[in-house]
């Protein structure tokens, strides 16, 4: 164990640091070690190493401690770290060890107020205490070869008080993940360059609070760090975020180089990073592009992060934000198998949690399982794509994220273009730096008969996604409409690479060879898109949602000797 913050608080008040700290050692910590028979190894200047008899023993003594100091009027606050290991005992004594090693590395990491303790010891005392158990997924501690699976303790008063009195702030929505962007270092030497990465920081700010998924630290604690060198963990401690985004900006000879990292702050791992240099002349642009570079390569990546972490959890541990990052984990890439779970973890966060963000992934899951041919009722799941869409738009119809699917339902089962127009310019309104909000507008103008702005969506949305396969299907489609055949071929030919079950990727390659009178090549893409969508049929391709607006590629489709 060890004080928060010791350092800090010696420069402040040294004598009166000391001697509250010499307090608890006697009036808590060392009572507290008697009744759970846990035996004192050493003491450091702001921290202590103790050994019990059992791992039952120690999580006591900790939860004691802890919950001693959350309910008193002590400035100090402990961070506590708990290993189950074998030891090696000196001849003074003192203990040696990986086991030792892992516990400190574990109390570093430790949320101030927190007990953070390893997967051995959450073995041994879960279900035996009344204690709740958050899984912090696997840790990556220095000087430590193999990552170490952790779970943070939280029970009754020590789980309420010391969430109120951490560094770290509650989050004011639970599914939200937080993330920080920190000045960037300006490396120019040239001071009217402080202006430029400031913006920059505002800017990249400003988009990644479209996000609403994203719960974004304001520019003016994020500034607090300017100037200083920093640790990412406690930065991320005191802010109370997962993520920080930092960089930098160095100008010459008429250039700019931005570089750009994105760092987990629990584990410390980078995530992403990259570099970016263009030509110094409208700053504005510069700035928008930059931006939109940025925000468009880290949203995705926090959103797979996010997922993996998930994955790692224990299936009776899951929460609602749980279930939905495992439904998007299983909806891509799309398959019968895949979509079916999708559907399933969708509904179940939707039973813990009525949000409209799973109403809307439900609802959208459900609309691609008939378009995808997997369904054994379409009518019912249809019906049940509009009725979740309503529900997600009356929870929240100001979430970029909600226009979007609510748009593909309106054009592709209720069939009102011009209500799916508004919402899909809505979304992208809201959010422009969305590749999903572009990607539904994309379709939703591929639809409308629009084909031109639809190929603008995708290509915009392309950009920021460029391993979506659903995308380039949409982009072929596009293209046949707009008789530029060879390009759909490709985009096809890029749809299928990325994922082959997918059925609109033979689709539209299928229509546009037989357009240019490749026949063979036409009859093997038909060939394919039946065994991927054994069901399909020219006439259900015209039902759904008024295709007849995408009439070259149905003529294709008929040319390519595709079932009526």
């Amino acid at each position: 164990m060890d004080v928060v913050g010791y350092s800090a608080l010696m420069q402040k008040a040294e004598e009166a640091t000391y001697a509250e700290f010499e307090r608890l050692k006697r009036d808590l910590i060392e009572p507290s070690l008697s009744r759970h028979d846990g035996r004192l190894i050493k003491t450091t200047g702001d921290g202590a190493l103790v050994e019990f008899a059992s791992p039952l023993s120690a999580t006591r003594c900790a939860l004691e401690l802890q919950d001693h100091l959350a309910a008193g009027s002590s400035p100090l606050k402990l961070r506590i770290g708990l290993n189950l290991g074998d030891v090696i005992v000196g001849q003074d004594g003192d203990i040696y060890g990986d086991g030792i090693n892992i516990a400190v590395r574990l109390e570093g990491i430790a949320d101030p107020g927190g007990i953070l303790i390893s997967d051995k010891v959450y073995a041994e005392v879960e279900g035996k205490l009344d204690a709740g158990f958050d899984d912090r997924g696997e840790q990556q501690l220095k000087n430590i070869s193999k990552p170490i699976r952790a779970y943070a303790v939280r029970a009754g008063a020590h789980g309420a008080l010391t969430e109120g009195l951490s560094a770290a702030p509650p989050l004011p929505d639970k599914a939200a993940i937080a993330i920080a962007v920190l000045p960037f270092e300006n490396m120019s030497g040239d001071p009217e360059q402080e202006y430029f990465a400031d913006g920059m920081v505002e800017e990249i700010t400003t988009a990644l609070s479209r996000f609403k998924w994203l719960f974004v630290i304001a520019r003016n604690s994020s500034f607090t760090f300017k100037g200083k060198a920093v640790d990412i963990k406690e930065v991320g401690r005191r802010l109370g975020v997962r993520y920080i985004l930092q960089g930098s900006v160095r100008k010459a000879a008429g250039k700019v180089r931005i570089t750009g990292q994105l760092i987990d702050a629990v584990t410390g791992a980078h995530i992403w990073a990259d570099t970016f240099e263009r030509d110094l002349t409208d700053v504005f642009a510069l700035q928008d592009e930059v931006t939109l570079a940025v925000v468009s390569a880290i949203e995705p990546k926090i959103l797979q992060t996010e997922v993996a972490l998930s994955a790692r959890r224990r299936p009776e541990n899951l929460t609602a934000y749980d279930f939905f990052l495992r439904a998007i984990q299983q909806s891509f890439p799309v398959t019968r198998e895949g979509l079916a779970e999708a559907i399933r973890l969708a509904r179940r966060a939707l039973e813990l949690d009525p949000g409209g963000r799973a109403a809307s992934l439900a609802s959208v899951f459900h609309l691609n399982n008939v378009v995808f041919g997997y369904s054994t009722d379409p009518k019912f799941e249809l019906k049940e794509a509009v009725r979740l869409s309503h529900l997600a738009l009356r929870i929240d119809d100001g979430d970029p994220s909600t226009l979007a699917g609510a748009s593909l339902i309106s054009a592709y089962v209720v069939r009102d273009s011009e209500s799916a127009l508004e919402m899909a310019d809505r979304a992208v309104a809201l959010n422009p730096n969305s590749f999903n909000a572009w990607s539904c507008r994309g379709w939703v103008y591929r639809a409308a008969g629009l084909p031109q702005e639809a190929v603008r969506c995708f290509e915009r949305g392309i950009r920021m996604s460029p391993i979506d396969p659903t995308m380039f299907a949409g982009m072929g489609m596009a293209l046949v409409e707009l008789r530029r055949f060879d390009e759909a071929i490709v985009a096809g030919k890029k749809a299928q690479r990325l994922n082959p079950s997918h059925s609109y990727a033979y689709l539209c390659r299928a229509s546009a060879f037989a357009h240019l009178g490749r026949d063979a090549e036409a009859r093997e893409a038909a060939a394919r898109l039946l065994e991927v969508n054994p069901t399909f049929r020219i006439s259900g391709w015209i039902a759904l949602s008024g295709q007849s607006n995408a009439q070259l590629v149905t003529d294709g489709l008929r040319k390519a000797g595709l079932p009526e």
